[in-house]
């Protein structure tokens, strides 16, 4: 009999659940190199919060696994996907996709015993809202604008996204603006804060030219509102909302992606403490609970550019809070990315498993021995030279376990946007 591998899985939640709330996600690999063979299905535990690292070169399956984990919290059994809802932070602009079904490989499906299926009515797309239009004219399916609510950052955090140094005089000048509009607790627009520069006449001539210009900008990128995203309607149970950022020209990209990325991750952070402490009154019989705000997996594409190892982004703080502490109050966090020693060393070692594709590179395969201090060096670096050369192969690193598996992830069942362009005809 061929026992399923469950990774990530508590030694009691697998006496008392068994396979019960985990997702299929591919087949373990025996042999070496192209003398291999699939065998046990791998299964990863959905029931608990993890820090899942994939990690791998540019196209080597990165994108495709993370929408593979998404498909499988989307199927599960009501009982289990309404209390879950997954958050994509997508920089590639291509997990719209997954509301059609995966025609494209019926063949390969069929090999695997699985069918093309579409997540259309479980997947909500985000755009920056000066962008809905285009996508809609362009016939790609958007459901939702974002806009990002000034007032919701603190003078620092508005340092950090402008990227200027805490003693820089025009970050002191953009702070005293910032601490004056919240001392009056206002719920102010970028507008208010070009005008309160302009008006304030203790700021130097060249901060304040420097700042009107760079808030100007700011202003122009299309993604700044007074009501903000809407976390409660975002976090609907079952559900994959997937905020589209792929299209802010690169110039302004990564610190509107950064605003954008602090404030999501913040608010997923403190909906999710307080549902927490509700969770426990309604257990001790203290309350009723009438409805649940969901548990979250919050994926992130390109993550090492939100929380670098080597500076601090508007971002990397809340990042980090959820990494760290996200655990407890029930939140997933899985981010992607090609330069695993470019992520913040925090994450690579809180991670609790890894799915690496296949790595060349020294540092970032240095980098994955920090998640686990019990594995030999050599033992990655084995399993991942022994991987076939086929797409969708990878090792997995399981710290509950303790082992290491060699893995040939199975096709996505819904449409993967994310493969390159090629000249031949649609």
């Amino acid at each position: 009999m061929v026992h399923e591998i469950i990774i990530g899985r508590r030694s009691d939640d697998l006496k008392k659940y068994g396979s019960t709330a985990t997702g299929y996600i591919g087949k373990n690999l025996i042999g070496k190199g192209e003398d291999t063979y699939l065998a046990n299905k791998v299964m990863l535990d959905l029931l608990r919060p993890h820090v899942i690292l994939i990690a791998g070169k540019r196209g080597s399956g990165k994108s495709y696994s993370g929408g593979i984990i998404m498909e499988e919290i989307a199927s599960l059994p009501d009982e289990f996907r309404n209390n879950l809802t997954s958050v994509i932070i997508d920089t590639m602009g291509i997990y719209w996709s997954m509301k059609t079904p995966n025609e494209d490989q019926i063949v390969l499906l069929d090999q695997w015993k699985m069918k093309p299926k579409a997540f259309e009515d479980r997947t909500k797309v985000f755009v920056p809202f000066s962008q809905k239009k285009e996508f809609l004219d362009a016939d790609i399916p958007v459901d939702f604008g974002i806009s990002i609510p000034p007032y919701e950052f603190s003078p620092e955090e508005w340092s950090l996204a402008f990227q200027l140094p805490s003693t820089n005089p025009i970050a002191l000048g953009l702070q005293k603006i910032v601490n004056q509009l919240h001392e009056k607790n206002e719920r102010f627009s970028i507008d208010d804060l070009i005008s309160k520069v302009k008006d304030d006449r203790t700021l130097d001539t060249h901060v304040k030219s420097a700042l009107d210009n760079m808030l100007s900008v700011a202003d122009k990128w299309g993604v700044f509102g007074e009501e903000g995203v809407k976390i409660d309607e975002v976090m609907k149970p079952g559900r994959v909302n997937v905020f589209d950022v792929s299209r802010l020209r690169e110039a302004e990209a990564w610190s509107v992606r950064n605003l954008l990325v602090a404030l999501i991750s913040r608010k997923i952070y403190e909906q999710r403490v307080m549902a927490r402490k509700q969770e426990e009154l309604a257990k001790m019989g203290t309350i009723q609970l009438k409805e649940r705000f969901p548990m979250v997996w919050l994926f992130m594409d390109e993550a090492h550019n939100f929380c670098p190892s080597d500076a601090m982004t508007v971002s990397s703080g809340p990042i980090l809070t959820i990494v760290k502490q996200g655990r407890e109050p029930g939140i997933s966090f899985v981010p992607m990315t090609q330069m695993p020693n470019k992520i913040h060393q925090d994450i690579v070692s809180q991670a609790d498993m890894v799915i690496s594709h296949r790595l060349t590179s020294k540092h970032d395969l240095d980098a994955l021995h920090g998640v686990m201090q019990t594995y030999l060096m050599e033992d990655i670096w084995k399993s991942i030279d022994s991987l076939p050369k086929s797409r969708g192969t990878a090792i997995i690193l399981d710290d509950n376990s303790e082992r290491i598996y060699s893995v040939q992830l199975r096709p996505r069942l819904s449409w993967h946007a994310g493969e390159a362009a090629i000249a031949a005809n649609v």
